[in-house]
């Protein structure tokens, strides 16, 4: 059993953290305070490679394996989850579909300037009235000759509506099972088809400066060969891309929590009461130890998750475990960063203010932490 990291899964994580530290922090309060979309540190982020970590170079991605993606999304989380958000929805919902069920024409046309960064792309899943019950899909298509006319809708979808995204794949109904199920498919929809509408951006508690919007089909048509996959896939794709997506939000989660952390030490450190620095108090101490040995678990859980997949084992168990306590540590990492802060962590100007606000979506996005443990029974 080998704990340690290759050469160059530290030279990825060593990379992310310089560049969260030097070009994310500096600017993740005015992001998160303006809501503005960070253009220029998606396209720096493309040119390091980061948005096309695992995948082949043959697509344009940097042929970086599983566990190196993750150990970036932590750091490019711990510097503001926003950023992280926008890429992990990129690379893990977007791109990923394409390299895992795309034929070699959808990988070469679509793939290869995600893996580049040069565009961003969405994965449309969840519906107004099909949240964790995504088997309820109601947006549906319907095919005539070579041509699918897609109607529906989808709610709180990722990266669909910047100025670089290039579209979005979604779930839609196409008929039903001889077991009575319904019949699932993947369609990609490039932006600018028409009937694909996309709406204007919510008004979140946190993750402000991630593209975040309902999107609308009506009568949207598209080619037979925009199907992503066999006819009747569509449930078994998302499913295999969720699996891994919930590793990646262990990730994410346990960069915020790092974050969280950091600022408590630091501020311990420096702030005095009674004479002392605040760290010098056991009360201030057992709040610090439990965040640290809760983030140590968290980070093994998900290199333990990301070791399996990279052996092509099962590892659904373990990335619903890694996603539902690593969202669940951030969660309480934030909330006693705010408590050791006291007043101040209530102030937006202190980072633990938007760490808190930050952290609740990681617990619902990419599977709810009742719907993880949901699975984690089934596989008991």
């Amino acid at each position: 059993m080998d704990f340690s990291l290759s050469d160059e899964q530290r030279m990825i994580r060593d990379m992310c953290r310089d560049f969260a530290d030097s070009v994310i922090r500096p600017r993740a309060e005015e992001m998160d305070r303006t809501g503005a979309f960070p253009y220029d540190i998606v396209r720096q982020m493309g040119e390091l490679g980061l948005l096309g970590l695992p995948f082949p170079e043959e697509y344009g991605g940097a042929g970086a394996d599983f566990l190196s993606y993750c150990l970036a999304l932590e750091e490019i989380g711990r510097g503001d989850a926003a950023v992280g958000i926008t890429m992990e929805a990129h690379t893990s919902l977007g791109a990923s579909p394409f390299y895992l069920f795309g034929s070699e024409e959808q990988k070469r046309t679509y793939l290869i300037p995600l893996a580049r960064g040069e565009q961003l792309w969405a994965f449309g899943l969840t519906e107004p009235g099909a949240g964790s019950d995504s088997a309820g899909t109601e947006t549906h298509a319907e095919r005539h000759g070579d041509t699918w006319h897609i109607h529906g809708a989808k709610a709180f979808i990722t990266n669909a509506g910047t100025d670089i995204t290039g579209g979005v794949t979604i779930t839609a109904v196409t008929g039903r099972q001889p077991s009575g199920h319904k019949e699932i498919t993947n369609f990609i929809v490039p932006k600018g088809t028409a009937g694909y509408l996309i709406g204007n951006p919510y008004h979140k508690m946190g993750w402000r400066a991630s593209d975040t919007r309902p999107l609308a089909f009506e009568d949207c048509q598209v080619p037979d060969v925009n199907r992503l996959g066999e006819r009747g896939d569509g449930f078994q794709q998302f499913m295999a891309i969720l699996d891994a997506g919930r590793v990646a939000i262990g990730a994410l989660s346990v960069g915020l929590a790092q974050a969280c952390y950091d600022e408590s030490v630091s501020y311990a450190r420096e702030r005095h009461q009674f004479g002392k620095p605040i760290a010098a108090f056991q009360a201030i101490q057992f709040k610090l130890a439990d965040m640290a040995t809760e983030i140590e678990l968290a980070r093994l859980m998900y290199y333990k998750a990301a070791w399996l997949h990279m052996r092509g084992q099962p590892y659904t168990k373990e990335a619903s475990m890694a996603k539902l306590f690593a969202s669940e540590t951030a969660k309480r990492c934030a909330d006693q960063a705010v408590q050791i802060h006291g007043g101040y962590g209530f102030m937006d100007e202190y980072p633990v203010s938007r760490y808190w606000r930050n952290v609740k979506v990681h617990e619902i996005g990419e599977g709810t932490s009742e719907v993880q443990r949901l699975i984690i029974a089934k596989q008991l």
